[in-house]
Order: structure tokens, then C-alpha cells, then sequence
């Protein structure tokens, strides 16, 4: 049987993100405001069809495969690259300081949409903040951190948008926010888990002495819908 985590997006919008998708028993999408994300059962011409049909032209597509794959016709590859996916495997998390931290609400979304634009923690949109639990860090009115929740293939829960301003690095805002992303994930009876990729050391370093431990690697593929 596949693993859930080995196909992330078809998993968690059969499962946890049910609410959101749109789709049937061959491909799910997102709404475009929440997100760029595709999952497909199977890689077949069949499956990719029902894709073309959901997808809507002139935006990318986004999927996580387990391995490559072959892209059938009407379809552009704008970019494939590998990224690592991290899980972690313990049952209790080490104790944070989460004074700090403040839930975020629909009211942050601009203060949300300028942190990661600058930051690049991975897309993020207008209704991405529907995916739930994020979580942010303010000083002096401004936010200056931030991290949330977005996939959940049933048990996991994806930990995402984990970003800092650069003018507030080196705080360890980041380590706080995973830690309590990890608590609120645990005490919900979930299994956290990430995807990182291999150039951001920074990033990858933190999360291995947070605990985290690297399960595999997965292909991204970002598509454009061709129309004839």
C-alpha cells in the first residue's frame, strides 16, 4: 500500500484537506486563491485529463510525485526539481517559550502576503490562511515571523511558511514557531512533517536539531495547462 506521504497532495485532499478540493476520484485541485496545488491517484493520460479539465489556463499547476515522471501532451513543464520531506517521529515536543506567538487571522492576511513575498518561503496566497493554525510573531506592530499548517494527508499534518523578516534573523523566531506548530500538531493526535529544499541549509540544519529526520525525496513538477 502507498505510503500517504509519497503522494502528499492527492492524500491530503482525499483526506485532511477534503473541504477545500475540487474533484473527483482521478485528480483534486484547489481553488487558485488557496492554491496551486494538484493531486492526481495515478499518473495516467487518463488522470492528466481530468487534471486539464479542473485546471484553469494561464497559472501553474503544482505536484508532488514519489518519482518522475512522463508529462503527456498539453502540458508545459515550467520547472522540476527534487525536495526533501522530513517528518518527525517523536511523540512529545521540547518545551518553547509561546508567549510571543499570536494566532493569525484573516485581518493579517496583507501583513502575511508581504512577509512571505519577501521572505519566498513557498507560494502563498490571498486564502492560503484557510489551510488553518497559522501562527505569527509581532514586534511593534509589525510581523516579523510566521509559520502554519497547509497539507494534511490523514495522519500527517504539513508544518509551512516558516519565514522572518531579515531585519529580525538570528532571534530564533523560527524555532519557536516550528516548536509550537509541532505541539499544536501532536496534541490534535497528528504526525507533523515538512518539505525543505537541499539549498536552504539554514533551514534544513534547524529542522534536523529540532528532530526532524529525512523520510525521502520527492519530484516537484510545476505545469502550465497548454490550450489548443
Amino acid at each position: 500500500m502507498e505510503h500517504p506521504l509519497d503522494n502528499p497532495i492527492w492524500q491530503a485532499l482525499s483526506t485532511g484537506n477534503k473541504a477545500l478540493a475540487i474533484g473527483d476520484e482521478l485528480a483534486q485541485v484547489l481553488p487558485r486563491d488557496i492554491g496551486a496545488f494538484a493531486g492526481l491517484a495515478e499518473y495516467t493520460p487518463r488522470a492528466f485529463a481530468r487534471l486539464h479539465e479542473l485546471t484553469i489556463a494561464g497559472g501553474p499547476t503544482v505536484l508532488f510525485t514519489a518519482e518522475p515522471i512522463q508529462l503527456p501532451a498539453g502540458w508545459r513543464l515550467l520547472l522540476h526539481k527534487e525536495l526533501l520531506q522530513l517528518v518527525y517521529p517523536h511523540s512529545t515536543v521540547p518545551s518553547v517559550e509561546v508567549g510571543s506567538v499570536v494566532a493569525l487571522k484573516e485581518r493579517d492576511v496583507p501583513a502575511m502576503l508581504d512577509l512571505t513575498a519577501l521572505t519566498n518561503p513557498g507560494p502563498f496566497l490571498a486564502r492560503t490562511i484557510a489551510f488553518g493554525q497559522y501562527h505569527g510573531i509581532f514586534q511593534d506592530g509589525q510581523l516579523v515571523a510566521m509559520a502554519g499548517q497547509r497539507l494534511q494527508p490523514t495522519p500527517y499534518t504539513e508544518i509551512s511558511a516558516v519565514c522572518t523578516h531579515p531585519a529580525h534573523l538570528g532571534r530564533g523566531y523560527a524555532r519557536q514557531l516550528v516548536l509550537h506548530q509541532i505541539g499544536l500538531i501532536l496534541a490534535a493526535g497528528h504526525l507533523p512533517f515538512l518539505h525543505v529544499n537541499e539549498d536552504n541549509a539554514t533551514a534544513y540544519a534547524l529542522y534536523l536539531k529540532l528532530g526532524f529526520s529525512l523520510r525521502r525525496r520527492l519530484h516537484v513538477y510545476v505545469l502550465e495547462k497548454q490550450v489548443e
